[in-house]
């Protein structure tokens, strides 16, 4: 892996603030901090910058010498000899994208709460990592073990190999808490996501904490267009410039960076499109939406309103029962319906990855009145079988359409289109944007943090393509190919018969 000038300053200077805190990758050494002593550095670039390159390799680095990678799936007794490292991202989306890249990356939900074991089965989990000899466990068998042992050996994932052996969820974990003890460094990507208050929640967590972030995405709602990491002295800031993303050309990142000349207009920018569409079939001028994409790539749309009524398009396309979903309909968990006194209720939701803005895909009812059974996309687990509250908004309707009516617990909205906002942090192979909701963005010449609004959104929602951009040029839908289904996601038989019986949570 070759590093850039830019990149190579960069890791450098974490280097050199790593090794204020014990951890030498020069030369190879682990040692115990003399103290806390508190630092932040932000690692900021565009798109293609390279800055999941350097993370990836910061992270080999860091492992290579021994230290211990909290993942939030299961951390043993703690010991004061040891080091350790948790990689971070707002979402499980996000995460999972940077799992692709085989960094070991978890949600800062699963960070900040921790499960708790049952002291049996917490057995198994200490000799699988090796501080303690094979147990004899009461209903498991030897084969069992040895199956969750091969499992661990390859996945390095202890709820995955209890699971192997024949556990539910429910069997090892009797409940979360919310995490006391800090940890030693945490590396937290997409990080212009964050607001204010969840980087002093990681503060408070991580004495040396790196924040990998892009300067031109949106910012957090309610930040007034400023990012967490803005208020970070200017050295505290490690700029990256250089696009590594693709060796060969990128029209996708061409066109996001060409955003940044402050003399572009939103039409020379759809020209500079359809210039792109006729040489590189990775740029695609759309006259309408592809309603088969929509299933498991929402559409990018600026306007709450246009996100509606291309939902009710999307439906009515599929010929959807006004009053119930289809196997295979997208949702978006839009948080958590609980009051006060069910805080534990709530953690065990955003544990299994019910956090808001996670991706879903309806798989059925549940045995219980007002449960769902639920593919989460991107989580370790993700089969839940959650009380759920869903509703779908209907066109030039004030009430939205209630589909499932759980008293309490996770709620919903329908996810074939999404606003550019919710879609950050998340990647798809290829992505619908909603060319005239831009438009209209562009002629009310609204700006933030001094950029044009309409600018910003582009950059983000153009981002998310990982191979293939679609603009869409006008208000029309196309009709689906394909019905909806669920045999595009990554379920085993035995997980699809394990789908039912899912721990309720």
């Amino acid at each position: 892996m070759i590093l850039s000038d830019d990149q190579a300053e960069a890791y450098d200077t974490i280097a050199g603030e790593l090794k204020k805190a014990g951890v030498d990758l020069d030369n190879e050494q682990l040692t115990l901090p003399a103290g806390r002593s508190d630092s932040v550095l932000a690692v900021l670039g565009k798109a293609g910058s390279g800055k999941t390159m350097l993370l990836a390799k910061l992270v080999d680095a860091v492992c290579d010498l021994g230290i211990d990678v909290v993942s939030g799936d299961y951390e043993g007794k703690p010991r004061p000899d040891k080091r350790t490292l948790a990689v971070l991202a707002p979402t499980n989306k996000a995460a999972s994208v940077l799992r692709r890249h085989g960094v070991p990356a978890t949600t800062i939900h699963r960070i900040i709460y921790t499960p708790i074991y049952d002291p049996e089965y917490e057995q198994i989990a200490e000799w699988l990592e090796g501080r303690a000899s094979k147990p004899e466990i009461e209903g498991l068998t030897e084969a069992a073990l040895d199956r969750a042992e091969a499992f661990y050996k390859i996945h390095k994932s202890i709820p995955g190999a209890l699971a192997t052996a024949g556990l539910r969820g429910s069997d090892f974990i009797t409940g979360w808490k919310r995490r006391t003890d800090p940890l030693d460094i945490g590396f937290v990507d997409e990080s212009s996501m964050l607001d204010d208050k969840q980087l002093d929640d990681l503060k408070a967590l991580f004495p040396t904490l790196v924040l990998f972030g892009d300067p031109a995405q949106l910012a957090p709602v309610g930040q007034s267009g400023a990012m967490s990491f803005d208020k970070l002295p200017e050295k505290r800031k490690l700029i990256l410039s250089r696009v590594h993303r693709q060796a060969a050309d990128n029209p996708i990142l061409d066109l996001a960076h060409a955003l940044s000349d402050p003399q572009l207009s939103f039409y020379d920018f759809e020209r500079m499109l359809s210039e792109a569409a006729a040489k590189d079939d990775r740029v695609i001028m759309a006259p309408r939406v592809d309603a088969d994409l929509m299933a498991r790539s929402p559409v990018l749309v600026w306007r709450n309103a246009t996100r509606i009524r291309l939902i009710a398009a999307f439906r009515g396309a599929h010929d959807a029962p006004e009053t119930a979903l289809l196997t295979g309909e997208p949702l978006i968990c839009d948080g958590i319906e609980l009051p006060v006194k069910h805080r534990k209720k709530r953690i065990d939701l955003e544990a299994r990855g019910l956090i808001k803005g996670a991706q879903c895909i309806y798989l059925g009812p549940g045995k219980k009145p007002g449960f769902s059974r639920l593919y989460v996309t991107g989580a370790a687990d993700p089969l839940v079988n959650a009380a759920s509250i869903i509703q779908i908004e209907l066109p030039d309707q004030e009430e939205p359409m209630i589909v499932s009516a759980a008293r309490m617990g996770a709620a919903f909205l329908h996810g074939a289109a999404v606003t550019t906002h919710k879609a950050q942090g998340s990647q798809w192979p290829s992505v619908q944007v909603f060319g005239p909701d831009l438009q209209i963005a562009a002629k009310m010449g609204r700006v933030e943090a001094g950029i044009p609004l309409w600018k910003r959104l582009a950059y983000v929602a153009i981002t998310r393509a990982e191979e293939r951009l679609y603009w869409v040029t006008r208000y029309a839908l196309a009709r689906p190919k394909n019905a909806l289904g669920v045999g595009d996601l990554d379920m085993t038989p035995a997980k699809l018969e394990l789908t039912a019986e899912t721990q309720d949570v």
